[in-house]
């Protein structure tokens, strides 16, 4: 689990071929005499398992389905990519909760620089659009924001310089991809709802009541 708090800038070292696998060296400034083997890191959002580690750098392993479902599968040697270890519990909870698991891949659809600030609009899928709301949360390239506005299937970001500085938004242009990860929250309301609503008509409480939100385990 992570927070979207990015800790450091890597720098993708070398690509390797392992069977139907990719293995990725990045370069880190974080500290690796801390690391251990088998413990997740997010790179670029994305939920990894590091498989070794030393010298400035640290190895991780991405499976097929991760590199068909993330921007990963177009990642080269040279750039530059947001990472996060996990979350530890004694950590505070700064951005929002996060897990990894990418949900779609978004495009850059308009970059606008403003005097204090970045302005962004990203297209997504439209059926995730329904996880996306206005001032609420969302994670690009595991970068926990807010949404400034949003429609059915786009959402506009205003970074501040702060995220520019210590994140690769930065350098992100007009049409490239970036992992859009949407609040899982979110996520698990809609679910909860959809099988309100398929329950028999006798049994369904109007709107979201007290007695649904513990019914469903948020109480």
């Amino acid at each position: 689990m992570f927070t979207g708090l990015i800790q450091d800038v890597g720098r993708i070292r070398k690509v390797e071929r392992v069977g139907e696998m990719v293995r990725l060296i990045l370069q880190t400034h974080l500290p690796l005499e801390d690391f251990a083997l088998g413990e997740s890191i997010a790179v670029d959002g994305v939920c990894l398992t590091v498989v070794d580690f030393g010298k400035g750098s640290f190895q991780v392993e991405v499976s097929p389905e991760t590199l068909e479902r993330t921007t990963l599968k177009r990642i080269k040697p040279g750039v530059l990519v947001n990472l996060e270890r996990a979350l530890r519990l004694s950590d505070r909870l700064g951005g929002h909760i996060l897990t990894g698991h990418i949900d779609t891949v978004g495009t850059i659809r308009r970059r606008e620089e403003g005097p204090r600030h970045l302005r962004l609009e990203i297209v997504i899928p439209r059926p995730l659009g329904r996880y996306v709301v206005e001032k609420g949360s969302v994670a690009v390239d595991g970068i926990s924001l807010t949404v400034n506005r949003c429609g059915e299937d786009w959402f506009e970001l205003l970074i501040i310089p702060h995220t520019l500085a210590k994140t690769t938004l930065g350098v992100k242009r007009v049409g490239e991809q970036v992992n859009v990860e949407c609040d899982i929250l979110a996520k698990y309301v809609a679910r909860c709802l959809e099988s309100s609503a398929a329950e028999p008509l006798e049994t369904q409480e109007e709107g979201v009541t007290e007695s649904f939100l513990r019914r469903h385990g948020f109480l």
